[in-house]
C-alpha cells in the first residue's frame, strides 16, 4: 500500500515539473509542442486523479486540470490547422489566423485557471501525506481497480452500441488509455490491447482534426479550398478509425471471458 500512495505522490510531482516546463516553453515561444505537451501532461494527471475523486484534495486537483484542458482546446484545434495549413503552402490563411493563436497562447498563461491548478499542485503533496496519514488511503487497489474496470467497462458497451458516437468513443478511448498508463499494474490489460488503445485514438483523433476542419469551412472562406480534401481525408480516417475499433473491441471481449 505504502509503496503505491509513494508512487501516486512521485507522479504528480513528476506531472508538475512537466507543466512548469511546458508554461515555460510556451511563454518563451521555443517549439511547436509546448501546448501539446502541457495539454498531455493535463491529462495523465486526470486519469492518475480519477479514481481518487473520493478525495477532497484529489477531486479538487482533478477538476482544475480539467478545467485548463477545456479551455485549452480550441487554442490547440486551431494550432493543429495553423500548421497544416502552413505545411500546405497555404501561407495566406496560415498567416491570418497566427495573431488569433499568439493572443490564445497569452490568455492562457496568464488565465486564473492555469495559475489556480499550477497553486494547488504546490500545495498538494500535504494534502496527500495527511490522507494517507489518517488511513484515508486504505483499500486503494480496490479503489483504482475498479475504476478501471468501469472505464473499460463503459468503452466497450460504447464500442458494441450500433449507432456508437465517435466523438464518445473517442474521448473513451483516450480516458481508458491513459488510466491505464497512469495504473500499468492495475489495469489486468495486456500490451496489445494497449497498442489497440493507441492506434485506435490515433485514428480517432485524424478523423476528430477533419471533422472540425470541416466545420470551420462553412464559415471561414478562405478554408474552403480545402474541403474536397478534408472530406476524404476524414472518410478514410473514418475507415481507419472503424478498423482500429473492431480490433479493439475483440481484445476487451476476450479479456472480458
Amino acid at each position: 500500500m505504502q509503496s503505491l500512495i509513494d508512487e501516486v505522490q512521485q507522479h504528480v510531482l513528476r506531472i508538475q515539473v512537466r507543466l512548469f516546463a511546458c508554461r515555460a516553453r510556451l511563454l518563451a515561444g521555443t517549439d511547436d509542442e509546448a501546448l501539446h505537451d502541457l495539454r498531455i501532461a493535463l491529462r495523465k494527471l486526470r486519469s492518475l486523479l480519477r479514481p481518487l475523486m473520493a478525495l477532497n484534495a484529489c477531486a479538487d486537483l482533478q477538476q482544475r486540470a480539467a478545467e485548463v484542458g477545456r479551455v485549452s482546446g480550441p487554442l490547440r484545434d486551431l494550432e493543429v490547422l495553423h500548421r497544416y495549413l502552413q505545411q500546405q503552402g497555404l501561407y495566406a490563411a496560415a498567416q491570418s489566423r497566427q495573431p488569433l493563436l499568439q493572443q490564445g497562447y497569452a490568455e492562457l498563461l496568464d488565465s486564473a485557471l492555469l495559475a489556480q491548478l499550477l497553486s494547488a499542485l504546490d500545495g498538494w503533496p500535504p494534502q496527500w501525506r495527511e490522507a494517507a496519514g489518517g488511513e484515508q488511503l486504505r483499500g486503494l487497489h480496490r479503489l483504482i481497480r475498479q475504476r478501471l474496470g468501469k472505464d473499460r467497462k463503459r468503452l466497450l458497451q460504447a464500442l458494441l452500441d450500433p449507432a456508437h458516437d465517435r466523438h464518445r468513443l473517442r474521448l473513451l478511448v483516450k480516458r481508458l488509455r491513459y488510466a491505464t498508463e497512469a495504473y500499468p499494474a492495475l489495469s489486468e490489460l495486456s500490451g496489445r490491447t494497449r497498442l489497440r488503445l493507441k492506434q485506435a485514438q490515433s485514428a480517432l483523433g485524424d478523423w476528430h482534426d477533419h471533422w472540425q476542419w470541416l466545420l470551420r469551412a462553412e464559415t471561414e472562406a478562405d478554408l474552403q479550398p480545402c474541403v474536397p480534401a478534408w472530406r476524404a481525408a476524414m472518410q478514410r480516417a473514418e475507415q481507419a478509425a472503424d478498423r482500429a475499433l473492431d480490433k479493439l473491441v475483440r481484445d476487451i471481449t476476450r479479456h472480458k471471458d
